[in-house]
């Protein structure tokens, strides 16, 4: 089910085995149909079109930008090679690369809506490894300078020469469900009416299954018995992985308990279904689209009871 997720699926090749080879790095990024994916601002540049797709750039590109950014590697798809490219320093991107008239640069959520879903794999990976790179040039041991190793996977701290390794968050999020029954909540600050599944940061030292437990009870007061694991989905936001489970409630009584949600309910499979469905219920709540695993999550819980 992973794969029908945005941000999933990539048919990118890492080829991580190749990262430490310098000579094979440098003959790629010379070789004429290497591709290079700009980004500004985290930003992906994607094609002015009626079909969607992101916008790949040419060596030349690297020539525009100054200082000379420090290519990404991502990977291969059918031999060709893949970078991207942090172009941040430009004041007027489009203009500055010559493309204002074909392709812009695009909030990365806003794009992932309408990309293809190989393409919003590869913002997925892209976004997350320039964020790191934008957020770590010191080491967090001796706080000496980072310089950049392995094609863009690394981080070797000049001083003491520690090595310092892309960063993912686990978050494991669940639809809890009782009987015919989900439990979704609201956080301060979302829209009125937006309701989502219950989620939170897995702890050191902690399986899932705990994680999920944790936070459900933590959050809403409610206890959870058995947790069952649905798929994930990358979350460049900055660089989460989220976990999603449907996890059955052993409690029905909800108490807020930290103050993280604004307001938490059970919903009847009807309200759901109308809500997906775009026709508001009773109550006036609409739920996360497609782009958010909590879309699916709340799709896997409705089409398990349709087919009981």
């Amino acid at each position: 089910m992973s794969e029908s997720f945005t941000f999933a699926g990539s048919l990118l090749d890492r080829v991580a085995e190749r990262r430490a080879d310098a000579a094979w790095i440098a003959q790629v990024l010379a070789a004429e149909g290497t591709r290079f994916l700009p980004m500004w601002r985290l930003r992906p540049l994607v094609r002015r079109a009626e079909q969607r797709a992101l916008a790949w750039a040419r060596r030349d590109l690297l020539e525009r930008v100054g200082p000379r950014p420090e290519p990404i590697f991502l990977g291969v798809i059918a031999d060709v090679a893949h970078f991207a490219v942090d172009v941040t320093s430009l004041e007027r991107p489009e203009a500055a690369l010559g493309v204002e008239d074909v392709a812009e640069f695009e909030e990365a959520r806003a794009a992932a809506v309408w990309l293809p879903a190989s393409d919003a794999a590869i913002v997925a990976a892209a976004r997350s490894l320039l964020e790191w790179h934008a957020t770590h040039g010191f080491c967090a041991a001796c706080g000496g300078a980072t310089r950049v190793e392995r094609a863009g996977w690394v981080r070797r701290c000049g001083p003491c020469k520690r090595e310092h390794f892309p960063r993912t968050d686990p978050v494991v999020i669940a639809a809890v469900v009782r009987g015919d029954r989900c439990l979704l909540g609201r956080q301060p600050g979302w829209p009125p009416g937006l309701f989502s599944a219950l989620a939170g940061f897995v702890e050191p030292g902690e399986t899932l299954e705990a994680a999920v437990r944790r936070d459900v009870y933590e959050e809403a007061g409610i206890s959870v018995g058995a947790v069952r694991y649905v798929g994930g989905q990358p979350w460049p936001f900055p660089h989460s992985l989220m976990i999603g489970c449907i996890a059955e409630a052993l409690s029905e009584q909800i108490v807020l308990n930290d103050h993280e949600l604004a307001e938490a309910r059970w919903f009847s499979r009807a309200e759901l279904l109308e809500a997906l469905d775009s026709r508001p219920s009773g109550g006036g709540i609409f739920l996360p689209g497609p782009i958010a695993i909590a879309h699916h999550l709340i799709r896997a819980f409705l089409d398990e009871k349709l087919r009981d």
